[in-house]
């Protein structure tokens, strides 16, 4: 009888974990999250700012097409990116208090608009409530002669501070950072 109930268990057992196995798991996304943070080494403790972010990519599309000009633009694909400020940082002119912030940008020819906004876990731009922005400050639209396939975040030391650089295509934006 008790290899009978031992025999029925295993059975049970293997039954349970082939169909555990058998899971469908999705395939990559076509713009991956990723993240950029501050200082870029991975002492975790030390970091000042992070960033989550969808990286869209431009297969054969402008970038005027993706992030209109004029237009609120969710700085990235899928969820509004999710800045996290790990102490009171001045950015681009705006003193900001330490916490998480989604990132908005509006293009424009010669300067860029960076929106920090309080509200968290919104799906690309559709619900922008600009009535809780919590700051705006423009930045001049720069350009390198490389082109990004891929939306890129990065952060660049500078004298006093780091720049936030976000680039693609040939378009580069820096928004300065002092802690």
């Amino acid at each position: 009888m008790k290899k009978l109930v031992a025999l029925t268990t295993f059975i049970f057992a293997l039954a349970f974990t082939t169909t555990a196995s058998a899971q469908k798991f999705s395939g990559l996304d076509k713009s991956p999250l990723d993240m950029a943070a501050y200082p870029t080494d991975y002492k975790v403790s030390e970091k000042a700012i992070r960033i989550s972010y969808g990286r869209p990519q431009l297969k054969g599309r402008s970038l005027a097409e993706l992030a209109p000009t004029g237009k609120v633009w969710r700085t990235g694909a899928n969820e509004a990116p999710e800045i996290t400020f790990y102490k009171d940082v001045n950015f681009g002119g705006k003193d900001i208090k330490a916490g998480t912030y989604s990132l908005f940008t509006i293009p424009g020819e010669e300067e860029w608009t960076v929106i920090l906004n309080k509200n968290l876990n919104q799906w690309g731009s559709y619900f922008y409530d600009e009535a809780a922005d919590v700051a705006r400050v423009t930045v001049p639209n720069g350009s390198d002669s490389a082109s990004l396939e891929e939306f890129s975040i990065a952060f660049k030391d500078v004298d006093n501070g780091v720049h936030m650089v976000m680039g693609w295509d040939k378009t580069r934006v820096a928004v300065p950072i002092t802690m």
